[in-house]
């Protein structure tokens, strides 16, 4: 079992997305994700959403917002994967050259157009709902078969 954060910043009508492109072996090579990552031991999931933005994109990011928790079985052949949702709408700093990929403010309109997993075309919507979700998503060899959610 994996434990981890997936973490969008917000900016007026514009969301921080990272471009997959730089690390060797990577299982999101060449999609678009938010930012985010595995918890280190004693972390909670919100100081995992915080250190991961800094360390991503260089922004001092403040007062998570909860989102969902989406459960990933066996999403990379090996492991389910446990992953916290957050959204960030205050934060400082300027972006950095980020050791993951290429990061993009991307138009809240056009999010869904890009090249994502196809389980974030459904679940990147609900980021902009006022209500918190729990949602299973099945992949297959990397190919996505089909979610089930609850919202509270």
């Amino acid at each position: 079992m994996k434990l981890a954060t997936l973490c969008y910043v917000m900016n007026d009508d514009k969301t921080l997305m990272l471009y997959r492109n730089k690390k060797e072996n990577d299982y999101h090579e060449g999609k678009w994700n938010g930012l985010g990552g595995k918890l280190e031991q004693g972390e909670t999931p919100e100081e995992c959403a915080i250190r991961e933005v800094y360390e991503e994109a260089g922004l001092k990011v403040t007062n998570p917002k909860m989102k969902g928790l989406i459960t990933f079985p066996m999403f990379d052949g090996k492991d389910d994967w446990y992953v916290w949702v957050f959204v960030f709408k205050k934060f400082e700093g300027e972006l950095i050259d980020s050791p993951e990929g290429h990061l993009e403010w991307i138009p809240n309109d056009k999010l869904i157009d890009l090249n994502l997993w196809d389980g974030d075309r459904h679940f990147i919507p609900w980021l902009f709902e006022e209500k918190c979700f729990s949602a299973k998503f099945i992949y297959e060899n990397g190919e996505y078969i089909s979610h089930i959610v609850n919202f509270h």
